[in-house]
């Protein structure tokens, strides 16, 4: 089968490779579409993963094709999105709940092979049926979504907070949306990249601009969140918290970022500073969520582009051009 191929750092591309084998309680999942993630570039940069070469590709769904001898769940011909997350279950922050903090944490696409392929392998257990009027090619989205979910699951947002979001990606739009649903009594949105702005402008913000002076607010934000990653965006941001307000680190940033805090500001106006780990217990919720409409893909996903031009696409998603780009096999 032809799956993308990270093949050391800065290196992928496009190679046949051999058909998955489904073991007992495993499906082999025919992709039907696989979102890129900033992830995916962080793996093509040498993080993350623990080894090269790896088959990305976290945010896949797709159609049941082979079942393993123990799988009654589902039956070949299903529709499913796929859960990414592995975990050990044993390890002492499993016992605990934290399962995304898994000692032993890993994950399709990201420690083993994944959905940027013409065929994946993935438990059962991690499979969820779409229901009949939920695109397969859209449900990639399902995966992202879970993510903003266990955001705001981490946020315990009351309402009526004055919320900022830093990035207009894809990530800083689904957090849009989960703010508008969350009962928050504005929504401001910074970005420099004047496209993606517009996309949340579209969504419905209560003011967007470039840079956080604009917007006119000198009490700063209940809740600040970063879905960009980038130092800059961040240490503005950490800046912007009013008092007794929180600043989530959401978005993804290099293991060399830094930032600089004010410990006295944190202890004197209690600011809460915390971070979202990935996917916990919110990958069912989000599906269901999706499929009652919180999101459209027509405006979230910008660029489907077939398999072969996996690099190519992966070149465009780091120049910041379009919204969630979606590989197809």
């Amino acid at each position: 089968m032809k799956a993308a191929v990270i093949e050391s750092v800065g290196k992928a591309v496009v190679a046949e490779v051999p058909d998955p084998t489904p073991g007992p309680r495993e499906v082999v999942v025919e992709v039907a579409a696989c979102g890129l993630c900033g992830t995916d570039l962080h793996i093509l940069q040498g993080e993350f993963a623990p080894r090269l070469p790896v088959v990305p590709g976290h945010e896949f769904a797709g159609e049941v094709v082979g079942v393993g001898t123990e799988v009654t769940e589902v039956s070949v011909g299903d529709r499913v999105a796929v859960d990414p997350s592995l975990y050990c279950h044993e390890c002492r922050y499993c016992r605990m709940g934290h399962n995304n903090l898994c000692e032993r944490w890993a994950a399709i696409g990201v420690t083993t092979a994944g959905g940027a392929a013409q065929y994946a392998v993935a438990p059962v257990a991690n499979c969820v049926k779409l229901p009949e009027h939920v695109r397969t090619q859209d449900a990639a989205l399902i995966e992202p979504l879970s993510c903003a979910v266990r955001g705001y699951d981490i946020l315990q947002s009351r309402l009526g907070a004055h919320v900022l979001i830093y990035g207009s990606g894809t990530m800083g739009l689904m957090m849009l949306e989960l703010a508008k649903r969350t009962g928050a009594a504005s929504v401001d949105v910074v970005d420099v990249n004047p496209a993606r702005l517009e996309t949340a402008v579209r969504l419905g913000v209560s003011a967007a601009a470039a840079n956080a002076d604009e917007l006119d607010r000198p009490q700063g934000w209940d809740v600040v969140i970063d879905a960009t990653g980038n130092a800059a965006a961040i240490q503005d941001g950490l800046g912007r918290v009013a008092k007794a307000g929180t600043f989530l680190q959401f978005g993804v940033a290099d293991y060399a970022t830094r930032v600089t805090i004010d410990p006295y500001r944190i202890y004197n106006q209690e600011i809460t500073i915390t971070g979202s780990m990935a996917v916990l217990h919110s990958y069912e919720r989000a599906a269901e969520l999706f499929a009652n409409g919180v999101l459209d893909p027509e405006v979230f996903i910008s660029d489907r582009i077939p398999l072969e031009q996996y690099p190519q696409a992966l070149e465009q998603f780091a120049s910041g051009v379009g919204r969630k780009i979606v590989v197809v096999p």
